[in-house]
């Protein structure tokens, strides 16, 4: 084989390896979009269920302020005198 046989090979293992290279790194391009793609949709299922979360506890809340709001109610129903004689 003369040198240039030689470089001409070279060159062609070189294309054959970089062709190769860019093959995966779209392979990868793929594969990383796959997951960037389902990152995105658990994303907003967390962001969903934060809301609804968020979405319970303030009315929770609210409805502890009424509880609250009876209780008071009913120990000053407790603490007053009889008004009147119960029947029986």
């Amino acid at each position: 084989m003369s040198t240039k046989q030689n470089r001409m090979m070279v060159r062609v293992g070189v294309a054959i390896v970089a062709t190769m290279g860019l093959a995966s790194c779209a392979h990868y391009k793929e594969e990383f979009a796959t997951i960037n793609s389902r990152l995105d949709s658990l994303d907003s299922r967390v962001q969903g269920a934060a809301q609804s979360a968020e979405a319970a506890n303030q009315s929770a809340q609210r409805a502890n302020q009424r509880l609250d709001q009876i209780e008071a109610r009913v120990q000053q129903l407790n603490a007053a005198p009889p008004t009147r004689t119960p029947r029986g």
